[in-house]
């Protein structure tokens, strides 16, 4: 009996252009969570405080606030592989002064806030842009898969990135800055080679109506105000990534290798529900599944609060992981699945705006509370704080409990 072929049709990895979008996310994310977790150890060795900690992602959300109107407006009238290009070639000019500043000992604290902020202001751009390609590279059949798919290769980049950042460290934080260096750039020469069909550009001339139309078109549709701000707040009081230095150092005595893994573990959980998810996408009983995840990302969190053990952290944080990918995906479909071609940019900016804010504010209020309760006390707060808002947001938002399946890509 013969076996029979893959169905080009159904299969991502068939998809050239996806491929090369998906490499080139797990390159540039790979770089960013290893500069992460050397500018995270740099900091916490120069300060000690719980509250530099903090600043770095108040630093990195800055420029998202800053830019989120313009952003959306360059995704939607330029080339948006350019623009993920130029952002890509940004972070590598970062990551080369990060590199030199510690490699000649001038690299202070204030330059590093610098350097951080030249970075964000790249990633401003780079992140909606990103997102705003993923449905002109597959058909539109594919798209949840593609969705799962590119979640899965965000989550990847977290499991490697900083595991090899943590272990690259012990030759010096210049290392690691120079291995960021290269895959920025590697990153942007994939993104180059991808092709897609000319996406449908905004044809509106500039004014205050074009540049707010993300914000005035999210407002129309309850069930995307519901997905993104059960988002923000969930992961605003549940965020514990900032305080992970604190943790390795002084409560599970693992140094800066072990800072990697409990970095790593939220993307192992998460790159498993991606890959589940893209092989068997959600059918029906979303809205269900996303205040589901949404608990057990607070419970988890709270878990990892309390616990003294290397495993059990590891587990929690896994566990964190997993539900949140399924609640990423589910977001990121219904908000480009809701979207005309023409306004994905400027959505998607919003978008990203709320979700940057969720995770650099995230960590500020994480730091600021650590500072205060100190880091356990503080994360599980946020952990209990992650569980009630589920529990409430399921009352705000009936409607979006009720959603049953993912629609299609609006056209």
């Amino acid at each position: 009996m013969t076996a029979l072929a893959p169905d080009p049709s159904t299969s991502l990895r068939r998809q050239r252009s996806f491929v090369l979008f998906w490499c080139a996310r797990v390159a540039a994310t790979s770089a960013f969570q290893m500069q992460a977790v050397a500018v995270g150890w740099q900091i916490y060795d120069l300060t000690g405080s719980a509250l530099d900690l903090g600043l770095v992602g108040l630093v990195q959300f800055v420029p998202v606030v800053a830019l989120a109107l313009v952003v959306g407006h360059v995704a939607d009238r330029y080339d948006r592989r350019r623009v993920v290009r130029i952002a890509q070639l940004v972070e590598a000019a970062a990551a080369v002064g990060l590199a030199v500043g510690s490699a000649e000992a001038w690299l202070d604290i204030r330059a590093i806030f610098a350097l951080v902020f030249v970075a964000g202001t790249a990633r401003a751009f780079e992140l909606p842009t990103m997102h705003a390609l993923v449905p002109g590279l597959v058909p539109g059949h594919l798209f949840s898969r593609a969705v799962a798919g590119s979640a899965s290769a965000n989550q990847a980049a977290v499991v490697l990135g900083p595991a090899v950042g943590g272990l690259l460290y012990a030759a010096g934080p210049a290392a690691v800055y120079l291995t960021c260096t290269a895959l920025f750039l590697g990153a942007s020469v994939l993104i180059t080679m991808v092709r897609i069909e000319a996406p449908a550009r905004s044809r509106e001339p500039f004014s205050l109506a074009s540049l707010f139309a993300g914000f005035a078109y999210i407002r129309s549709r309850r069930e995307l105000v519901g997905v993104i701000s059960l988002d923000l707040c969930a992961v605003l009081l549940g965020g514990a990534i900032a305080l992970l230095p604190i943790y390795a150092r002084d409560i599970l005595r693992v140094g800066p290798e072990g800072l990697g893994m409990l970095r790593s573990a939220p993307a192992v959980g998460a790159l498993a529900s991606s890959i589940l998810l893209s092989r068997h996408p959600l059918q029906r009983r979303v809205g269900p599944i996303l205040f589901a995840a949404v608990t057990c990302f607070g419970a988890a969190t709270a878990v990892f609060a309390v616990s003294t053990s290397v495993a059990l952290s590891l587990a929690a944080l896994a566990l964190c992981g997993a539900s949140d990918a399924v609640s990423v995906v589910i977001r990121f479909s219904l908000v480009q699945t809701r979207t005309p071609s023409e306004m994905r940019g400027r959505v998607s900016s919003v978008n990203s705006l709320f979700v940057g804010a969720s995770n650099t504010l995230g960590d500020f209020e994480a730091g600021l509370t650590a500072a205060w309760f100190g880091a356990a006390p503080a994360v599980l707060i946020g952990g209990i704080g992650a569980v009630l808002v589920a529990l409430i947001w399921m009352r705000i938002f009936p409607e979006l409990a009720g959603i049953e399946t993912l629609d299609g890509p609006a056209e």
